[in-house]
């Protein structure tokens, strides 16, 4: 880094420079007027008020020790601007002047242009000078013209004018805005936008119109970072990063720009394309790009494409005017999707960023944790959440957040809702988030189901390490997913068994709603799936399918053109699974109504049957356990063995036995879940038998 002293000193002497030749300029034109004595001149500018402001001090080399004043008897000689270049010592390359003027391709005339336009806003003296120069008050910055002849350049040279057109580093890279476009070229005024500016004086806080649009990313050095940092040292300055992970392809861009040597500004091109003029913004990071001599990383470029290509157009360097966007600097797009031609004229660089292994997501959790949630089992956690770099650093913070509720030590439970919080909201619009709140001691199954609950529970957990670094799952494009099918009746514990699952892999619960999936209008109940696909891909959850047998069902024989577009969805979702790389949960009530090339393609199918009575009994016991106040006439074996009932509607009849009780202001008793049952037959459609009631029949009465 350079010293900000030593630049703001040769910034100064630059501008000292410039003022000597105001000093000639004014001189000259004093002797020049024809009419010194015009009673209007002091209506813009008095010949006392120039004479106080040629006396006063110049601007000093420290900000807080000022010079002493430079007299108009010590005036030097015009040189050439080449000349002055070189004894500022813009041969050093050791101040941000001249790391600008290298990084932009400014040649010397561009950079006296800049100094010139930027001394108003160095010193006010110039305001008034720039004033009486231009023979107009309200003028009071330096226009082209003047510009041109301070530079000690020709008005009429087509060269030196051109310099000054948009498709030159100086306009097009935002360092000098020309103003006032329906004047003449000559009186057009040039300003310095307060960013750069300040970037000169040493202030590195960027332009407030990127407030949330920048991005800070931890670097992650990987094997491809170290490779893609010596193509980048070598002058690669298109780059295309294919992520899986979220941010794990621009924590590798970052990491690559730090092994070039360079630093890195990061834009959100999500919150870019909420903006009314992306553009502008677009341009405003180039150019701060620019000024801190970094790299440019955007992600996810899918984000303006392609309903804004023309912001990628231009930022790869292929705008509509023609102008190179980038200039020197070098661009690293980072998105999921694959590189499309019609985002830039030039070839780039096309890498897919590397997926973290089991044993790099471990020692990111490490690292962040570092030492913290003792409960917490790091290896489980890196064992099957897919999230990146930046992701387990937000999810740790947010996790220190949440500890501050109690005693400031983080829990397992701090940890995952600060793993939810990394999830995108987008899933949220097509699917309802259940927060999981059961266990597996909730659970009340045979030992077989929860054997095979316990196998896909481990199978998602460990799928990373078999799928990825065992490569147990190799060619025809499969994704790492985990499906599987619950099949059974109604309450017996399919979605539970869901919302379990995703408690004990610390997850949250997706369940699609059918609402919001099937249309009547052909191709659009496909588009809505890949809808949840695309956003489930992305999010660490469980997504879980109920009544998955209404759009999973069999293809039939095609009589007419339904039949046709059906079996079309029904290709669609044979092949989407295959690519899905989440985990998801189907449910059926009709098993054999699945098509069999769904069966085949399911990693496990657990079958639900109906509960035993001694099954019965537990699920009755957990449906009735404190503080639901009890009458002592509870007969639970009776209950268990009279009533042949699913765990669902045991917990619906345990309800409504609860809502009669509070009504009658009376703890619930075999009175009250005698009613419960009878309401819950009824609702089944099944009849109320005396000889399944036994003695207790006489109660409904």
């Amino acid at each position: 880094m350079t010293d900000p002293g030593d630049s703001l000193a040769h910034l100064l002497a630059r501008a000292g420079r410039v003022e000597d030749r105001v000093r000639r300029l004014v001189a000259a034109r004093r002797l020049d007027d024809p009419n010194p004595d015009d009673p209007f001149r002091g209506l813009y500018l008095s010949e006392d008020a120039v004479d106080r402001l040629l006396a006063a001090p110049a601007p000093g080399v420290s900000p807080d020790e000022p010079a002493a004043p430079v007299h108009l008897t010590a005036q030097p000689t015009m040189r050439p601007v080449t000349e002055l270049a070189t004894e500022s010592g813009s041969a050093t390359g050791g101040v941000r002047l001249d790391r600008l003027q290298h990084a932009a391709g400014l040649t010397d005339l561009d950079v006296e242009m800049l100094v010139i336009a930027l001394l108003p806003d160095l010193d006010a003296r110039f305001e008034r000078l720039y004033g009486y120069l231009n023979d107009d008050v309200t003028r009071r910055r330096a226009s082209v013209g003047l510009a041109l002849q301070l530079a000690g350049t020709s008005a009429l040279s087509a060269p030196a004018r051109a310099r000054l057109e948009p498709s030159r580093p100086l306009v097009s890279q935002g360092l000098v805005v020309v103003e006032d476009p329906d004047r003449p070229f000559l009186t057009r005024g040039l300003r310095v936008p307060d960013r750069v500016a300040a970037h000169l004086l040493g202030d590195d806080a960027p332009d407030p119109a990127l407030t949330g649009v920048l991005l800070v990313v931890q670097p992650y050095a990987t094997a491809l970072s170290d490779q893609l940092g010596r193509a980048l040292a070598a002058g690669v300055g298109l780059v295309h990063l294919r992520e899986k992970v979220a941010g794990s392809g621009s924590a590798a861009a970052v990491s690559a720009l730090a092994a070039a040597g360079r630093g890195a500004v990061v834009v959100d091109l999500e919150r870019l394309a909420t903006m009314p003029d992306p553009r502008t913004v677009v341009a405003l990071a180039v150019r701060e790009a620019l000024l801190r001599g970094a790299g440019l990383v955007a992600e996810p470029v899918e984000a303006l494409a392609p309903d804004r290509v023309d912001v990628v157009r231009w930022l790869t360097g292929r705008g509509v005017t023609g102008m190179t966007a980038a200039g020197t600097a070098q661009l690293i797009l980072v998105g999921r999707s694959t590189w499309d031609p019609q985002w830039s004229v030039a070839s780039p660089l096309a890498l897919d960023a590397p997926a973290l292994t089991v044993h790099d997501r471990l020692r990111l959790w490490e690292v962040e944790l570092d030492g913290h949630a003792t409960d917490l089992d790091a290896a489980g956690l890196a064992g099957h959440l897919a999230l990146g770099p930046g992701q387990v650093r937000r999810a740790v913070e947010a996790a220190r957040v949440s500890a501050q509720l109690r005693d400031g030590v983080i829990s397992s439970d701090d940890v995952r809702r600060g793993v939810r919080a990394q999830n995108a909201a987008g899933l949220e619009r097509l699917a309802r988030r259940i927060e999981p709140e059961v266990t597996w001691d909730d659970l009340v199954l045979a030992p077989s189901v929860r054997r095979g609950l316990e196998d896909l529970s481990d199978r998602a957990r460990n799928r990373d390490l078999v799928l990825s670094e065992w490569r147990m799952r190799r060619g025809g494009g499969r994704g790492r997913g985990v499906t599987a099918l619950f099949a059974g009746d109604s309450g017996t514990g399919k979605t539970m068994s869901a919302e379990v699952i995703a408690s004990d892999l610390r997850l949250d619960l997706y369940t699609v709603n059918l609402a919001t999936v099937v249309d009547k209008y052909i191709g659009e109940t496909e588009k809505n799936l890949e809808r949840i696909f695309a956003e489930a891909g992305g999010v660490n959850a469980v997504l879980f399918f109920d009544e998955a047998d209404a759009i999973f069902g069999k293809r039939s024989d095609v009589r007419d053109a339904h039949d046709r577009y059906a079996n079309i969805e029904s290709a669609y979702l044979l092949q989407r699974l295959e690519t899905f790389d989440g985990l998801a949960v189907l449910a059926t009530n009709l098993r054999a109504n699945i098509d069999e090339a769904f069966t085949r393609r399911l990693d496990a199918i657990v079958d639900f049957p109906a509960p035993t009575p001694e099954l019965r009994r537990s699920l009755w016991v957990r449906c009735l356990a404190p503080p639901l106040p009890l009458a002592d006439d509870i007969d639970l074996d009776f209950l268990a063995s009279a009533f042949e009932l699913a765990g669902g509607n045991i917990r619906s009849a345990c309800t409504t036995a609860a809502y009669l009780a509070a009504a009658a202001a009376v703890p619930v008793g075999m009175a009250e879940m005698i009613a419960a049952v009878e309401q819950e037959y009824r609702k089944l459609g099944r009849l109320v038998l005396e000889r399944e009631f036994g003695p207790y029949h006489s109660t409904l009465r």
